[in-house]
């Protein structure tokens, strides 16, 4: 398990997306939500974070930071969540080629992303 990327909601993305470019350095990139941007942070040309608005898919996420941890499997982790006392937040949906997300809250209310992606081959 690893932490594979980490995402800030907000009521505000454009204030808190400067406040962390002019406190940490990041550079923000705009990523086109259909109607507005939730903007990916980079460190020396490597995204390593995204602030996003709390609108669109991310409607009731807490403003703290998620945290998306990489999971071999999806559906097995969800299935242990819930066996562990968790509720599932937001269910399993794809978020790019090869690879799917769901957030989750665990037994003491703390919420975390669980991220499952496929190597995808190509013939040559």
């Amino acid at each position: 398990m690893s932490v594979a990327w980490i995402d800030l909601t907000v009521e505000n993305a454009p204030v808190v997306r400067d406040f962390y470019a002019s406190v940490v350095g990041w550079t923000p990139q705009p990523v086109p939500m259909g109607g507005y941007d939730d903007y990916s942070m980079a460190k020396d040309g490597e995204p390593v974070a995204g602030i996003c608005h709390a609108r669109g898919p991310n409607v009731g996420l807490p403003p703290v930071w998620l945290p998306y941890f990489q999971v071999a499997s999806l559906e097995e982790s969800l299935d242990a969540a819930r066996a562990g006392g968790g509720q599932i937040l937001i269910e399993p949906r794809e978020c790019g080629p090869g690879m799917r997300y769901a957030v989750v809250r665990d037994p003491s209310g703390a919420a975390a992303a669980l991220i499952e992606t496929t190597e995808t081959t190509t013939d040559s």
